[in-house]
């Protein structure tokens, strides 16, 4: 599967929406206004806040990204997580590929060489059905089976920061493992 060459790292830093995912137990199934945060450690690593909203809570995880092969130009990461996120002590690394990004790093499709995730998205909150379905389009090429993906709902307002209460004992990730 080809995979991004080049990818300016530093323009893809900043927030990400999610317009559309493959369902992972690793989020909630009602989860809305979900999102990812990406910004530049000062050793070459990428911080991620993932977060979602579920029950007017704010669930969220953070993590590390790195390239998978530090010498390659291909847009191969790894992403680890430490699990669960209130008692932080289990790494979970999985993979990150950018399958293809707009020249003005608007909107991204995200996946993996199993095919089993798949992630669109955008850096607003909404995603304009051409867009879209070619984005689908070219998932289906490299192999996807696109009837999986779901589309996340975003209300009008997606809430800022720690506008919601937070989820701080983990029971969105505890209910996620259990397909809730």
């Amino acid at each position: 599967m080809e995979v991004v060459k080049n990818l300016n790292v530093e323009r893809y830093m900043g927030r990400w929406y999610e317009i559309a995912s493959f369902p992972s137990r690793f989020q909630p199934k009602d989860g809305v206004d979900t999102r990812a945060t990406y910004s530049l450690n000062p050793d070459g690593t990428i911080h991620v806040l993932n977060e979602t909203w579920s029950g007017g809570k704010r669930g969220y995880i953070e993590g590390t990204a790195y390239k998978a092969e530090p010498n390659s130009d291909e847009a191969k990461l790894k992403v680890k997580f430490y699990v669960p996120p209130f008692l932080p002590i289990i790494p979970v690394t999985g993979d990150y590929w950018v399958l293809h990004i707009d020249p003005d790093y608007q909107y991204a499709l995200i996946g993996q060489p199993s095919r089993n995730y798949l992630w669109i998205l955008c850096r607003q909150p909404r995603l304009d059905d051409d867009t879209y379905n070619q984005l689908v389009e070219k998932a289906k090429e490299v192999g996807y089976d696109v009837s999986k993906l779901h589309k996340t709902p975003h209300s009008e307002s997606p809430p800022e920061g720690d506008n919601a209460p937070t989820d701080s004992k983990g029971i969105w990730w505890l209910k996620s493992i259990f397909g809730r």
